[in-house]
């Protein structure tokens, strides 16, 4: 592998993204929710609130805008450039698929990271000049997880991008993808589990204890998985349930969680090389 080739395909992805504005606007509308997070966030009142405070509020909402910035800066990576007939140039120039594959991830990611880290890092700035003694640690660490996360969705969409042979068709797929994780397979998941348990007994109990076999097939979102990191890590997430009520196994841990993001990650990856090895152009 070339190395100053692998870098210079990132660096044309990031100052193309750069000239498309996208860092600035993205990073704005991170940086103003998570502000208007802290801010109005309690119900009945206004006022800054801590950054745990923010972080519990703002993780459902970090992970639905994130995946969506994510899957629409990778969808089109490489498809987009077959059909601008970009790819045949590139290929001439004896750059192999792998090295073109790597250095769009790692443009596209440095693009990602990079807003997250601006946007929320701004607001946490903010905040920090408004509330007193903040753990700018933890916020950190919110960061940071956000930014794996981010990473994941970026390299599915980076796999989807060597599926389609149309750049619409890519779009779909990623509009797809979107749905799956956010709505269809937390709605299936709950489905299944409240044929085998009995709700109830959170009115009666101090914890609910939800089978492993749940909490296994929760691995396959990550979005699931990033809630419950952020959770394990910084604070509790503010959701219709209160997580001190459920009862996670012990193998439920946050290095293992953590490492469910990198596998997904390097597993996409892995796929988007493979398949662009195997595509026509």
């Amino acid at each position: 592998m070339q190395t100053n080739i692998v870098i210079s395909i990132a660096k044309k992805e990031i100052m193309d993204n750069i000239r498309n504005k996208w860092i600035i606007l993205v990073s704005v509308m991170f940086a103003l929710l998570t502000l208007a997070v802290s801010y109005f966030g309690s119900l009945g009142s206004t006022g800054w609130q801590d950054l745990g405070n923010t972080i519990s509020g703002m993780t459902q909402l970090a992970s639905i805008l994130i995946s969506i910035v994510a899957l629409m800066l990778g969808y089109a990576a490489i498809i987009g450039e077959i059909e601008r007939g970009s790819m045949s140039a590139l290929l001439s120039l004896a750059t192999t698929r792998f090295e073109i594959t790597i250095g769009k991830l790692l443009g596209l990611g440095a693009v990602l990271c990079l807003t997250i880290f601006i946007g929320f890092g701004v607001a946490g700035l903010v905040i920090g000049l408004n509330v007193p003694n903040v753990d700018f640690v933890e916020y950190l660490v919110f960061i940071g997880v956000t930014m794996v996360f981010g990473l994941v969705f970026l390299s599915v969409a980076l796999f989807f991008s060597t599926v389609f042979s149309k750049r619409s068709t890519a779009l779909g797929g990623a509009i797809f993808l979107w749905f799956l994780f956010n709505i269809i397979l937390p709605i299936v998941l709950v489905g299944l589990l409240a044929m085998t348990i009995d709700f109830s007994s959170i009115l009666v109990e101090e914890t609910l204890v939800i089978p492993d076999w749940y909490h296994v097939l929760d691995l396959l979102n990550p979005i699931s998985v990033y809630s419950n990191l952020i959770e394990m890590t910084v604070g509790p997430v503010q959701s219709s349930i209160d997580a001190s009520l459920i009862e996670n196994p012990s193998w439920y841990t946050p290095g293992r969680l953590l490492g469910v993001l990198f596998a997904w990650i390097i597993v996409f990856f892995v796929f988007a090389v493979w398949r662009f090895h195997r595509k026509d152009i």
